[in-house]
């Protein structure tokens, strides 16, 4: 073992044993910052990871729409729509990567329940569309929309979802039935009744209040067109989201559609997870760089103590021969041992407590704008962590390396007399 160990490596851990104390409080320091660099980061990488699937998941990893669609506002409801939903499904549906192909109608009207009226916001979609949401859709009472392919569908009792606050305000519960008015693509009025299914939550009181979901074929037949407004492409990896934005665009350039459509990738649509992310990045950037000052001093402070209480040996070194650089990397070697040994505990500290918490349920506050609380969970990164060990080895040497080069620059006489 003692091979495999330099014996330069040897000496600075023997010499770190010199004061015990001190070498082990420089160590729970180093790893004290390693331990809230790589768990806040942790912490950072798992709210990205949520917001980044919660996004996904919502509206698609990939949006196909006529160009513009996001920016301007529809004279009718559908005028800005697609008429080629199927060609297009048809075309990308073969392709393995692709989970999904869900259409979507976004349309708003009022919803009575015969005694009360309120606005609303409706989304048709098919009813693999809750299925693609996952986790981030929160079911509170009845069940997600029916199959109408299914034999248990009933035609003429056809199904609406709606918000949590939209149903308390309406006073309805699943079984009951409500009436939506909407302007068709005609310009026309027209109302049909649907029956409750389920009642859910986004976590967001804004859309609670106001957002429903029905069948796409009940919102198309509400609007009296055959258009959908856009198709949202879900991918089994949210990694692989440009890589097939390029392969959708080839395949749509060879189809011989009737309107031109453009390709929206997740990103472009992701403002909270945009905003949130520059925030935490600059809340990270702030918190490293006060952990990265405070092990600066506490190491120049503990390698200039050091320095001190071996001037004789540093002088007497120096009178046999030794160069200055040598004595110097002899300093430097010691607090790369003592980051290396602290960035280690550091990382296993913060391992343990990633592990941890997937066993433990700790909630987090709802966040603002939104009402659900969520599970605190701590991503351990093994790139982040070798990143701020780097940096903090960076930080240990720098310090090391400004110490003793003072302190090699005493003449050897007084050096050799110093008490």
């Amino acid at each position: 073992m003692g091979k495999l160990i330099p014996h330069s490596l040897r000496i600075a851990y023997l010499n770190l044993q010199r004061n015990k104390r001190r070498s082990v409080l420089s160590v729970l320091i180093v790893a004290i910052a390693i331990f809230a660099l790589t768990s806040a980061g942790g912490f950072g990488l798992y709210t990205y990871d949520s917001l980044k699937q919660s996004t996904a998941r919502d509206t698609g990893h990939l949006t196909i729409s006529q160009p513009g669609f996001f920016e301007k506002d529809e004279e009718m409801p559908l005028a800005n729509g697609l008429a080629d939903s199927q060609q297009i499904t048809q075309r990308l549906i073969a392709n393995e990567q692709v989970r999904g192909v869900q259409p979507r109608i976004e349309f708003t009207g009022l919803v009575s329940n015969g005694n009360k009226s309120t606005i609303f916001v409706g989304t048709g979609v098919n009813e693999r569309e809750f299925d693609m949401k996952g986790p981030f859709l929160d079911v509170r009472e009845g069940k997600t929309l029916s199959s109408i392919q299914s034999s248990r569908y009933d035609p003429s009792e056809p199904e609406v979802m709606l918000g949590v606050d939209l149903a308390r305000n309406l006073n309805v519960s699943p079984g009951d039935w409500v009436t939506l008015l909407a302007t068709t693509s005609d310009g026309a009025l027209n109302a049909y009744d649907y029956k409750v299914r389920g009642i859910y939550s986004t976590g967001i009181p804004e859309l609670d209040k106001r957002q429903l979901y029905l069948h796409i074929r009940s919102a198309q037949a509400l609007l009296n067109s055959d258009k959908v407004s856009t198709l949202s492409v879900f991918l089994f990896e949210t990694e692989q989201t440009l890589q097939m934005k390029n392969w959708v665009e080839q395949q749509l350039a060879g189809l011989p559609l009737k309107q031109a459509v453009e390709v929206t990738p997740w990103q472009d649509r992701a403002f909270f997870y945009i905003k949130v992310k520059g925030l935490y990045d600059r809340i990270f950037g702030i918190m490293g760089a006060v952990m990265a000052l405070v092990v600066f001093v506490a190491l120049f402070n503990t390698m200039t103590m050091s320095v001190t209480e071996r001037t004789r040996e540093i002088g007497t070194l120096s009178a046999l021969g030794t160069y200055p650089k040598e004595i110097v990397s002899g300093f430097v070697r010691e607090s790369a041992v003592l980051a290396v040994i602290g960035s280690a505990i550091g990382g296993v500290l913060s391992l343990a407590v990633s592990l941890l918490l997937l066993v433990i349920d700790v909630q987090m506050p709802p966040p603002p704008g939104r009402t659900e609380t969520y599970p605190l969970n701590i991503y351990f990164s093994p790139e982040l962590l070798s990143m701020t060990a780097l940096g903090v080895l960076g930080i240990c040497v720098l310090a090391a390396w400004l110490s003793a080069s003072k302190g090699v620059k005493k003449p050897i006489t007084e050096a050799l007399i110093y008490v």
